[in-house]
């Protein structure tokens, strides 16, 4: 075996070390010193220091916190209870009402939080007892809360698309403007099914009472207009500025984590308390993502020193794969190491060696990332390691078993094959507002 293997070798030393059950961040720094310091000796220690310092300068980087704290305080502020009353209002009536407020909810909060989990546990502790009051099918209710949310991996502004935009050379306005549709025909899927299984089998899925107090239109628009149109406004405030060119990521983050505080004052929900644990949280998950993302720089820099780039180029011209077979080849992988690994490791791993290989080949990056994502998120659902899963099973009552929550997802995982599918088949639904906004 020939020096540049070492290369491969860290890939079984990296995941000898998770499957032993240290924390990913540790893996990756841990596997990345040793291999570094075969290479460079002690000058591996000043590399080192540089890869610090590129995280902690990054400027595009410092909208993780920023819109991790805008959900944080949103999450805390008690404006979640408002949006979902006001969209139960409108929604009562349908088959499947609170489902399809549900979901709603779970989009505006994804696209107010950007934080990974964040939506499934706020909207479930709201509509999980509201389903239940009116008898809905457990399993219904478990595909309905996992795959709402996880609509925060897509929807913008995702932190998963802030992480995702630096590691691929690409722009973060463009992958917001790309992810939009994606995510919003998703969530018009999701809604499609909760209509057909009311209209196949209504039991499943109960319509209101018709003896619950209706409030007059007049006083349902008031309701909705306090409640809806302070965070719409916010959420166009940062994703506006974004992509018409008025702000950068950073500065819209700044935007969205001051609206988000100065929204919870207007409402008065706010407290000194609330604020110290979304504050607190912001530490805490912005410490994780950062030590993760620092991790996976020294991983693939000493990766691509020993050569592994052209290891990988090398074998994959070895197979001779056609373009769409090797993507589908990678994103099988990837699909598969979704059991295992969190979405930020994935992604540090595959997406600086991948997109280059596949941009070579053809494929758009941006459309690639955007596949990308969705594989991620349909792994994130996926039984019987699904993390949707475990964040449900916290916030929901005995009653609901992991049968209902395994169960439940099938429907919803054959929703994510089919938005995959279509995106493969017409890339314009990627492409298009990214060359409507930016040329």
């Amino acid at each position: 075996m020939t020096v540049e293997y070492l290369a491969l070798w860290m890939f079984v030393a990296l995941f000898a070390l998770i499957l032993l059950g240290f924390p990913i961040a540790f893996c990756l720094i841990s596997v990345a010193l040793v291999f570094g310091y075969i290479r460079y000796e002690d000058i591996y220690i000043y590399q080192l220091l540089g890869r610090v310092e590129s995280i902690s300068t990054n400027f595009v980087l410092a909208a993780v916190p920023l819109f991790v704290f805008m959900g944080s305080i949103l999450e805390r502020s008690g404006i979640a209870e408002r949006l979902f009353d006001a969209f139960r209002l409108w929604t009562r009536n349908l088959p499947g009402g609170v489902a399809i407020a549900t979901i709603l909810m779970c989009v505006m909060f994804a696209a107010s939080s950007g934080v990974v989990g964040a939506t499934e546990a706020v909207v479930g502790l709201l509509a999980i007892p509201a389903m239940l009051k009116y008898g809905y099918d457990k399993k219904l209710i478990s595909g309905v809360i996992c795959s709402g949310g996880s609509l925060g991996t897509i929807i913008p502004p995702s932190v998963v698309l802030i992480i995702l935009g630096p590691m691929a050379n690409v722009s973060i306005g463009r992958l917001f403007a790309a992810a939009m549709i994606p995510g919003l025909l998703l969530a018009g899927l999701y809604i499609a099914y909760v209509l057909l299984l009311a209209l196949l089998r209504p039991s499943a899925v109960p319509r209101a009472s018709e003896d619950e107090p209706q409030l007059p239109f007049k006083e349902k628009v008031i309701v909705t207009a306090k409640a809806l149109v302070p965070p719409v406004l916010l959420v166009f405030c940062v994703l506006g500025s974004i992509l018409f060119g008025v702000a950068s990521p950073t500065e819209a983050a700044a935007v969205g984590g001051a609206g988000g505080l100065i929204l919870s004052l207007i409402y008065g929900s706010i407290t000194w308390r609330a604020l110290g644990q979304a504050i607190m949280q912001t530490l805490r998950i912005t410490t994780m993502i950062m030590f993760i993302l620092m991790g996976g720089m020294m991983f693939t820099s000493v990766f691509f020193s020993w050569g592994g780039m052209g290891i990988i180029t090398s074998f994959v011209s070895a197979l001779d794969l056609s373009p769409w077979a090797l993507l589908i080849v990678v994103l099988l992988l990837a699909f598969l190491l979704g059991f295992f690994l969190e979405w930020i490791s994935i992604l540090l791993i595959f997406i600086p060696i991948f997109t280059p290989i596949l941009a070579h080949v053809g494929f758009e990056p941006i459309w690639f990332c955007m596949l990308f994502l969705l594989i991620i998120q349909t792994s994130y659902l996926t039984p019987p390691m699904a993390p949707a899963i475990f964040y449900l099973r916290g916030i929901s009552p005995p009653e609901m078993t992991l049968s209902h929550m395994y169960w439940g997802m099938v429907p919803f995982l054959l929703i994510q094959g089919l938005m995959i599918v279509l995106i493969m088949v017409f890339p314009q639904l990627v492409m298009w507002l990214p060359e409507v906004f930016f040329g």
